[in-house]
């Protein structure tokens, strides 16, 4: 590419050819670079697929597209488990760079379903080569608990799907709860580790929740591990572990576990590090451990045990 751009630089080229010939250079080698990692990751999910069981789930982590290792995870489950359909819905997914399905639809051809609430987004994948290389469809909407299982009924994904996946940074465990159109294989949840092991809570249900504007800290969104635990139970889901990173919890149908372990919320809890907390003016503060905690201490959250709305600060006192 610079002996390329050299040439030109020797040439009377307008500013707009070099500016094309480095854009079309520069997509080359991001292309390159994405197939060195799929390719580095296949060698990754057949080392996989040598393996049994594992004590941890943790130990399939890698990452090609996902936020952490959760590409890993997903690999292994999909091999170790009778996975009757081959397709996935995910939403919360932004421009689809990174997330948990990507590596899904690339290696193993999965069909998909993907959903943002940003037209800008969508209107991004719908650009990308995957959106026609693969069966993907990208649809922009606001989801809740009214309009979801509206939505994979339109776009043609009831019963059978391999695999769930919710990251809105708000409503996620009234969206699940209220799922009942589709039937994953696997479901995999972002927690709020703020929240802590013991309590079973979520944000009280508001159908216009942001994060950012919920509460400046951007700590007050989701849901606790124990709330996803219990609600995955009364679902038929067992709870198989969580990323080493403490933010997506896994739960599989208690049909298709096979022999993979189970793990109680308290066995299964891993408290987040990520520090992306921010005060009023918007700025990190770095906070951690329970300080994360005491700035949002007197937000409502809804305690899925008793079905009361408290302050947070009530149930730390307990």
């Amino acid at each position: 590419m610079i002996k390329s751009l050299r040439r030109l630089a020797r040439t009377d080229a307008q500013p707009s050819a070099i500016d094309q010939h480095l854009a079309k250079n520069l997509a080359n080698l991001k292309n390159e670079i994405t197939d060195a990692k799929i390719l580095t990751a296949q060698l990754l999910v057949n080392h996989i697929k040598t393996r049994g069981i594992y004590d941890n789930i943790q130990e399939a982590e890698f990452k090609v597209f996902s936020q952490v290792g959760d590409d890993g995870i997903i690999q292994y489950l999909a091999h170790h488990l009778e996975v009757e359909s081959h397709s996935f819905i995910e939403f919360g997914v932004e421009n689809y760079v990174e997330s948990n399905t990507r590596f899904l639809l690339m290696n193993n051809n999965w069909k998909g379903l993907v959903i943002d609430a940003s037209k800008e987004n969508i209107d991004y994948i719908k650009t990308q080569d995957i959106y026609w290389k693969h069966d993907l469809t990208a649809v922009e909407a606001f989801v809740d608990r009214e309009n979801i299982n509206k939505i994979f009924s339109e776009y043609g994904f009831t019963g059978e799907v391999g695999l769930l996946s919710i990251d809105i940074d708000g409503n996620d465990y009234w969206i699940w709860e209220a799922i009942n159109i589709v039937n994953p294989t696997v479901v995999v949840v972002e927690y709020n580790s703020v929240f802590g092991a013991a309590n079973a809570v979520t944000i009280p249900y508001d159908p216009t929740f942001m994060r950012t504007r919920a509460h400046h800290s951007n700590l007050y969104f989701g849901t606790s591990l124990k709330a996803l635990c219990m609600l995955a139970a009364r679902k038929g889901y067992s709870f198989i572990g969580s990323n080493s990173t403490g933010i997506n919890a896994y739960f599989v149908r208690e049909d298709r576990l096979g022999k993979l372990k189970t793990l109680t919320f308290k066995q299964g809890y891993v408290e987040s590090k990520i520090r992306e907390s921010r005060n009023t003016d918007g700025e990190l503060t770095y906070i951690s451990s329970s300080q994360r905690v005491r700035t949002i201490e007197e937000m409502p959250v809804y305690d899925v045990e008793t079905g009361q709305i408290v302050k947070l600060k009530e149930l730390s006192s307990r």
